[in-house]
């Protein structure tokens, strides 16, 4: 029988998507992850993990360090939590993104298990990798094909993994049935990506018009993670984040404002990111409000429901509001559309969080 909810004149908007996070980054010194003890990674994952579903984040894509194991988890009602659809360990080259070592480390690379990169090297490695985050379950492949702002040796300008390599990793994702996302900053990164069939550039902070082009020819998509960049220049260093590491973000939120308003005005297809480390996942939903200052309330939304389902290949089944959907829905005290979404901002502005039919939050109700 059908349960009636009085939400006292509030308004429902589906559960909110969020295509990059990183679940595991519970530091925001990646290198850390090398070091702590599995087991206090993941208590310390559960926190984050209610924390997001409390928020409203109803479905949550890990972009790196999230397996089968804590998906299962969140799935089957051990951890609360929105539903994970990870990667596993995204795959770097060594040097690259993924690779935490600092110069004068020879430990072997990914040694651990909770580490939120993997690192290979030439075709054959790279197609074992994919092979294997495919075996555990992997929902898509994440590589990183660009320097990064966390890695302690790369830089942003630099080109990662060859061609060939991306070429075979799309391949194996595409012969599971499964997509590749691509960690890239730079046109020329982003380009080579696009063409060689990856279908999600995740950031795109440099991006310019022949990539949008491509893009929209190809029907893909465009995950920016603005909010990281405003947490890590205000507050990066006493978080915990190296200080050579904060300083990569100079301008990399002003031209990620620049890429969205161009994407946006482009129509590409965008999706709601966050990609926050650390004590800084607390700012998540931050991002409505550095988005809305180019683009409006109702494309903000869009991002984070309808075009998060298509990405995730769920549509139907999230980010709308309709009989036969997940039964994932937000009810909010004002219209988030008339207010830039300060209504979410505001815990006591949350009447309610639920998830599959289930109430896991209630405020005042």
């Amino acid at each position: 029988m059908a349960k009636t909810i009085d939400i006292q004149g509030g308004y429902i908007i589906p559960g909110l998507c969020d295509a990059h996070v990183h679940v595991t980054a519970v530091s925001a010194n990646l290198h850390d992850l090398l070091v702590l003890p599995p087991s206090l990674v993941t208590a310390r994952t559960t926190i984050i993990l209610r924390d997001m579903l409390m928020r409203g984040f109803t479905t949550v894509r890990d972009a790196g360090g999230c397996d089968w194991g804590l998906a299962k988890a969140v799935e089957e009602g051990t951890i609360p939590g929105p539903r994970i659809l990870f990667c596993g360990g995204a795959l770097s080259q060594t040097g690259g993104h993924g690779d935490m070592r600092l110069r004068g480390e020879d430990r072997v690379p990914s040694c651990c298990p909770i580490s939120l990169g993997r690192v290979c090297d030439g075709v054959d490695q790279v197609r074992l990798a994919a092979r294997e985050e495919l075996r555990r379950g992997a929902h898509h492949i994440k590589i990183m094909a660009s320097g990064g702002v966390s890695s302690p040796t790369d830089f942003l300008t630099n080109l990662q993994f060859s061609a060939d390599e991306i070429s075979a990793i799309v391949e194996e994702a595409r012969h599971a049935g499964k997509y590749v996302c691509a960690h890239a900053y730079t046109a020329p990164a982003i380009k080579r990506c696009l063409e060689l069939g990856v279908r999600s550039i995740e950031h795109g902070n440099h991006i310019d018009l022949e990539c949008i082009d491509l893009m929209k020819r190809r029907n893909f998509f465009l995950v920016p993670t603005l909010v990281t960049y405003d947490c890590i220049k205000r507050i990066g260093e006493e978080s915990g984040m190296p200080q050579d590491q904060v300083e990569k973000v100079s301008d990399l939120l002003a031209k990620g404002l620049e890429a969205l308003a161009l994407a946006d005005k482009e129509g590409v297809n965008i999706c709601f990111g966050s990609d926050l480390l650390g004590s800084m996942h607390k700012y998540q939903l931050q991002e409505f409000s550095l988005r809305c200052g180019v683009q409006s309330p109702a494309n903000a939304l869009r991002s984070a429901t309808t075009t998060c389902a298509k990405l995730f290949n769920m549509e139907g089944d999230i980010g709308i509001v309709a009989q036969g959907a997940y039964a994932d829905l937000v009810a909010l005290k004002t219209n988030p559309l008339l207010d830039n979404f300060s209504s979410l901002l505001d815990p006591s502005h949350v009447l309610m969080v639920m998830k599959e039919g289930n109430i896991v939050k209630r405020t005042n109700l």
